[in-house]
């Protein structure tokens, strides 16, 4: 696989979209791994430092899916 940015070896892929990249273009940002509700309370399992290519933006709100209700 190759680094999206630059064509050089990627070192690993994008949490958020899958791309390559390598390690100078790699960076870090938080990801949800669970959501769970012990009583009552909503809790998240989070990773502080899942790799990220800087090229695609996760969008901060969820998207309705009408199509698949």
């Amino acid at each position: 696989m190759i680094c999206w940015h630059c064509k050089r070896s990627a070192v690993g892929v994008c949490k958020f979209c899958g791309r390559g990249v390598c390690e100078d273009h790699s960076k870090t940002r938080p990801f949800i791994l669970d959501i769970y509700q012990p009583s009552g309370q909503v809790k998240a399992l989070v990773v502080d430092d899942a790799l990220h290519c800087g090229a695609c933006h996760p969008r901060g709100k969820p998207v309705d899916l009408p199509e698949l209700s």
